[in-house]
């Protein structure tokens, strides 16, 4: 058997090709795995649980079905989606990780993060990440009306974009010593993230043995996911999504 990890899909109803990928990767390779890990960045944007688009509807009754199937489904916050609750989960099957949490993945403990709390060159944006993680602020947020959320939603998107443009790259990547440190808080040789859409899998050092950081690309031309087998083998595939 298997166990998968995806994240950074970014659905939005203005994305359906990747909402279908996802679709049937559910139907065609994630149905009947150990389990399928969504590591964040799940939704290009998620502006509450109470969300009534047909769109937002649609996915979270995908999700019911696959989880309805029998495979436990997680879900961990990303930068897009973190406020994504526990009325979310209940009605997608989902269960809702902390970022970070560490599993125990065949044997081996696995440290799994969305990945955007390793950067911490980019200054501007671990403030607002603190400033959004805070529970004050997102009830303030959640407090607004629906249509209110979304246009913050968006205008905090296009000021994104504006942002990350003029932000050097390596600025916008994890911090080596950062990854070294997190990887032995919790006393794991291997880590599992997203977020900075640079798939690859980095050996380094920490407690001092070997270890390893994978790291999941995002949807877009390409479908990315990570399969872990009960041997201990750690694969990242990748699939042209067709339109």
């Amino acid at each position: 058997m298997s166990t998968y990890f995806i994240s950074d899909l970014h659905l939005d109803e203005t994305r359906p090709v990747i909402s279908r990928a996802f679709f049937d990767f559910l139907d065609q390779k994630a149905r009947g795995a150990d389990a399928l890990y969504i590591l964040g960045d799940f939704f290009e944007v998620w502006v509450g649980d109470d969300d009534d688009s047909a769109y937002s509807r649609e996915v979270v009754a995908r999700l019911r079905e696959f989880s309805d199937s029998g495979t436990p489904l997680f879900f961990m916050h990303g930068n897009r989606d973190f406020l994504v609750g526990e009325q979310f989960c209940r009605e997608a099957g989902a269960t809702l990780l902390g970022d970070p949490t560490v599993i125990d993945l065949y044997g081996k403990p696995v440290l799994l993060m969305h990945g955007d709390s390793l950067c911490t060159r980019d200054t501007e944006y671990m403030a607002f990440r603190q400033q959004a993680r805070s529970p004050e602020w997102q009830q303030a947020l959640l407090a607004q009306p629906l249509e209110a959320r979304r246009a913050f939603a968006r205008n905090a998107r296009q000021q994104s974009k504006s942002m990350n443009s003029l932000k050097a790259e390596d600025i916008m990547d994890v911090t080596p010593s950062e990854v070294v440190a997190a990887l032995e808080r919790h006393n794991a040789q291997i880590m599992i993230h997203g977020h900075t859409h640079r798939p690859d899998c980095h050996e380094l050092v920490a407690n001092g043995s070997p270890a390893q950081r994978w790291v999941l690309g995002d949807w877009g031309a390409y479908m990315w996911w990570i399969e872990a087998s009960a041997d201990g083998a750690l694969v990242q595939h990748k699939a042209r999504i067709e339109s």
